[in-house]
């Protein structure tokens, strides 16, 4: 019995195994089939089965050497389906799966005349073309492999995510723990970041589609947050929001880094009777604008604004705060406005600072918006609550556990899927039981796409949400029906409403 039908190399160009510690074969990809026929397909296959005894050792000697990290050769000879012996360069890496380990081994074919001593091209001459394949190769393989990390990765700070603000939500303002909760939630978000970065480098798409409209003034209340628990220093917070807001496309973990940034450097600079004042604003912008450094050309924007009651930036000091490494403070690297300049002109808008000895530090943050206005009421926690029915699909258990326990825990009533296809059966038996499906873009067999277009078939009127921490919507009218991972139970929860109202 193969131990991973969705064997994650299973579409790549070169021959993959999976191996058993026994130096058993478990799976094996098409191209290994391709090149090394039958012996490779069997629910069993033997390493040894390949290995040419002209090795100088044995697959189950190779296979120690791996789990003890010792050295093992670079190229082995293996057997080709005709009978042929060809040399591969190996490139193996252990895993763990249900507690029993296992090798994937990926075997790149050697240049021509590359086998056992033979001499590869003199120094100065030009690679074969073999060898650049089999860089290129090893690339898209570092990039499967990290496609297929973030998606793990993000499946389980979900699962982190969504159980502990779910019992920080629940627990009193006072409780003994609620300090270690939320010490986890920042770094579960920061981890999320991390995979987001994962992500979006092994990404082979980078156009607009990875900016996704959402709503800033949700970011903003929930970056404030962050700053305002227990054991946080003392400010008086004050939030004025816009209440219709324009909407705005924007990387929700890069902009919130930037407001972080933004924010750190304001709680910073205060001391005592410490004030800072967020504020967003709608802005038409007619003729070209100057505002400092930041200049704006005709069109509509969402302004973000901080201001703190801080000792200000001296004159001569404004000028350089955007240098990487520049500090006024110490024992620091720099203010990280570098990097909030970068997040903010990669997302087509412009920040500016300005200040005064004695009277504070704004700084501004406009960023590309269209006239159409998203809906900013904030919910509060009784409101999060529902009746409704929901199929929530996902191929991971951890999901699915979150999700309903969230879901349920404000009275929704939950049932769940490990697949497309049980779903799908599920939905036919009684299409009119299910207000809302929630799935998984990424699943085996049959992706979230696809079931949604077969639960349309049985129900137009279908509403459906999607979860991806890699897929994206595939336009801007996916975008209200989808929430990335990883995400909070409040977002969850807050998405759901949107969706259903």
């Amino acid at each position: 019995m193969k131990v991973k039908p969705d064997f994650i190399l299973e579409q790549a160009p070169w021959p993959a195994l999976l191996v058993e510690d026994t130096a058993t074969v478990r799976n094996a990809n098409q191209a290994a089939v391709r090149a090394f026929g039958s012996v490779v397909e069997g629910d069993s296959s033997l390493l040894s089965n390949l290995w040419a005894p002209e090795n100088p050792i044995n697959p189950e000697q190779f296979l120690v050497c791996l789990d003890r990290s010792a050295p093992v050769p670079d190229t082995l000879l293996l057997k080709v389906r005709g009978g042929a012996t060809i040399p591969f360069r190996s490139h193996p890496c252990a895993v763990n799966r249900d507690g029993r380990k296992y090798f994937i081994l990926q075997l790149f074919r050697e240049p021509s005349g590359s086998a056992s001593g033979s001499p590869g091209p003199a120094k100065g001459e030009a690679q074969p073309v073999e060898a650049v394949v089999a860089q290129k190769q090893k690339l898209d393989c570092a990039l499967q492999m990290i496609r297929s990390v973030v998606l793990d990765f993000n499946n389980a700070l979900t699962s982190i995510l969504g159980h502990t603000s779910l019992m920080l939500h629940k627990m009193e303002a006072g409780h003994p723990w609620r300090n270690s909760l939320v010490e986890v939630e920042k770094s579960a978000e920061r981890a999320a970041e991390i995979a987001h970065d994962l992500a979006a480098f092994s990404r082979q798409d980078k156009d607009s589609r990875s900016l996704t409209a959402g709503n800033l003034n949700e970011l903003l209340r929930s970056t404030v947050e962050l700053f305002q628990g227990p054991g946080s220093p003392t400010v008086q917070w004050d939030l004025k929001l816009e209440s219709q807001l324009y909407a705005v496309r924007f990387d929700e973990a890069k902009m919130q880094q930037a407001i972080v940034k933004v924010l750190e450097n304001a709680v910073e600079a205060v001391g005592k009777d410490a004030r800072i004042a967020v504020r967003s604003c709608n802005l038409d912008v007619t003729e070209e604008r100057r505002d400092g450094t930041a200049t704006l050309n005709p069109g509509y924007y969402v302004s973000i604004e901080t201001w703190d009651n801080g000792p200000g930036i001296a004159p001569d000091v404004l000028p350089r705060i955007f240098e990487p490494f520049f500090t006024t403070k110490p024992n620091r690297r720099g203010l990280g406005l570098a990097w909030v300049y970068g997040i903010v002109t990669n997302h087509g808008g412009s920040v500016t600072v300005s200040s005064q000895l004695g009277q504070g530090t704004t700084v501004r943050i406009y960023l590309p918006a269209t006239r159409r206005y998203v809906t900013d009421r904030p919910v509060k926690g009784d409101e999060l609550s529902g009746d409704q029915s929901i199929l929530l699909v996902d191929d991971e258990v951890l999901m699915l556990t979150m999700g309903q326990m969230v879901l349920s825990a404000f009275g929704y009533r939950v049932l769940t899927a490990s697949s497309a296809e049980e779903a799908l059966e599920m939905f036919s038996q009684t299409p009119d039981k299910f207000d809302l499906v929630i799935t998984d873009l990424v699943m085996p067999s049959m992706s979230g796409r696809e079931l949604i277009e077969q639960l349309r078939r049985l129900a137009p009127r279908v509403r459906t949400l999607c979860c991806s921490g890699y897929a994206r919507p595939a336009g801007p009218d996916e975008d209200e029906t989808y929430l990335e991972k990883p995400f909070t139970s409040q977002q969850l929860l807050r998405k759901v409403k949107q969706v259903l109202s």
